[in-house]
């Protein structure tokens, strides 16, 4: 019975290929990057050439901070679209408007009245990460109509629950959440010019292209990146496309319970753009000189 069983192990290692034994060893790099961090991780990623999706805890649900601003941005394309606004129109924000953060709309609205454009606020939405300018297109929106969008496109697990930096809404648990699957189900949508519409699409793409976040500083200069961070206490994560010539893929990273400073994001970024680089590199069997 022993010789058979052994018989039976050697046949299944057997018939695994190679790519198959490859992306067993980049889950074992990120179960041992996840065994290292105080704090727990989720990873998926989108081979955008294959359509292959690859996750690690890629179901669990985790807060969004920063990264949910994605599905606002969308949402207000899709209002743009429809001709309730125009991304010219004027607005004109007072002091009291005023919300903590990242971003020079806030250091204008402590002077006094700042006049803009609805465009101009949701690029510093995206770019700089403005609070105060995503809680503008959240009350331009309403939370429901941006769930409403997430419903529609199944990320029944991604929800806008509230206003950026609303500790008390927080404190009740009505965080803004999604998973690593659902995220980069979204983005790979932008990628493949299929959220709102194609233009839109690739104006989205641009507007993610000038943040410079964790994916950025994690992969060589050359290599174009677009995505979106996400920050509080305890909260790390990104989610966006990494352009790996002849391999692009779509990667978000998620992690929570995280003590101090310590980020995942980089780390994980790193192993994972090794690894579809070296996929890049070579042939389905791995010989890495033909290419």
């Amino acid at each position: 019975m022993r010789l058979f069983a052994g018989l039976f192990f050697v046949l299944t290692l057997a018939g695994q290929t190679a790519p198959e034994l490859f992306e067993q060893k980049l889950l074992t790099r990120l179960r041992a990057l996840d065994n290292q961090l105080d704090g727990v991780l989720g990873v998926a990623v989108i081979d955008l050439t294959t359509g292959q999706t690859f996750s690690y805890h890629g179901d669990t649900v985790f807060p969004q901070a920063s990264s949910i601003k994605i599905p606002i941005m969308a949402e207000m394309y899709r209002a743009e679209r429809a001709g309730e606004f125009t991304f010219m129109d004027a607005v004109t924000l007072h002091p009291k408007a005023y919300v903590g953060g990242s971003g020079e709309l806030q250091k204008g609205l402590l002077q006094g009245p700042v006049k803009t454009t609805i465009g101009k606020l949701m690029q510093a939405m995206i770019e700089e990460s403005d609070n105060t300018a995503t809680n503008w297109c959240i009350a331009k929106l309403g939370m429901a109509r941006v769930n409403r969008l997430l419903d529609e496109l199944n990320l029944v697990n991604t929800r806008l629950r509230r206003i950026m930096l609303d500790t008390a809404a927080a404190a009740r648990n009505e965080e803004n959440v999604s998973t690593p699957k659902e995220m980069a189900r979204l983005v790979e949508m932008i990628y493949r010019q299929r959220l709102v519409d194609p233009s839109a699409s690739m104006d989205m793409r641009n507007l993610l292209g000038l943040v410079k976040a964790d994916f950025r500083k994690s992969v060589p200069a050359g290599v174009e990146v677009a995505s979106k961070p996400g920050e509080v206490t305890g909260v790390r994560c990104e989610t966006g496309i990494i352009f790996l010539p002849g391999r692009p893929i779509v990667l978000s990273v998620m992690s929570s319970f995280v003590v101090g400073e310590d980020n995942p994001v980089p780390a994980v970024t790193r192993i994972v753009f090794s690894h579809f680089n070296r996929l890049a590199s070579g042939n389905r069997y791995g010989n890495l000189g033909t290419r």
